[in-house]
């Protein structure tokens, strides 16, 4: 059995945020498959076992078993020694923007991807409020990483994984990322260009693994 197991399916960024870091760091790691679309996460079997919050990514390692992506994400960067701060100041910087990113960045962009983009839902009231909120929450961003590499400016850290995890998706939103945000644009090519980085869907199943 691997030393870490994560509990996860390919279309979840959240999950993805955790599978990317294990795989950064080269952990030794196994996805388990989660039927989301089917329930899984609703039925008490795994909300009184896997996670009470009915929710993936669910982390097992060394007889711990850690939910929610920032948590898990600060736990790995504690015990791998990577992708951490390096000081007082970072871990409060870190944690500014892995809370943004929870409230704002991830939250909206996920439900826009969600609804217009996975279920069709067409461009409702709904879907123009969140598309508005993202526009929002990407130029804080996008303003932020001019003249930086990541979010931290010179090297990646747990929070640009945080905010990394849906933009490696291809589903429609309504919003052309390159064109309206090209400073999140260039800061995607570069979380895509560090070594062992891999899209989501070949990280994480959707199927049971053998």
């Amino acid at each position: 059995m691997a030393e870490y197991r994560l509990h996860c399916m390919k279309e979840s960024g959240n999950a993805y945020k955790v599978a990317l870091m294990l795989e950064l760091c080269g952990c030794d790691w196994q996805p388990v498959w989660v039927d989301y679309f089917n329930g899984a996460t609703r039925t008490d079997a795994f909300r009184g076992t896997v996670n009470e919050m009915g929710e993936v990514p669910v982390l097992e390692h060394q007889g711990r078993r850690l939910t929610q992506s920032g948590v898990i994400l600060d736990y790995l960067a504690e015990v791998t020694g990577q992708f951490g701060a390096r000081d007082a100041g970072e871990r409060r910087e870190i944690l500014r923007w892995t809370l943004f990113d929870n409230h704002k960045f991830t939250s909206y962009y996920a439900t826009l991807r969600f609804l217009f983009g996975l279920q069709n839902s067409g461009d409702t009231p709904v879907v123009e409020f969140l598309r508005a909120r993202v526009r929002g929450a990407y130029g804080v961003v996008d303003k932020h990483l001019a003249g930086r590499k990541f979010l931290l400016d010179d090297r990646p850290t747990i929070a640009d994984l945080s905010l990394a995890g849906y933009a490696f998706y291809d589903e429609p939103t309504g919003i052309e990322r390159a064109k309206e945000f090209p400073n999140i644009e260039a800061w995607a090519d570069r979380i895509a260009a560090l070594p062992g980085w891999k899209h989501p869907y070949d990280l994480m199943p959707d199927t049971p693994q053998t």
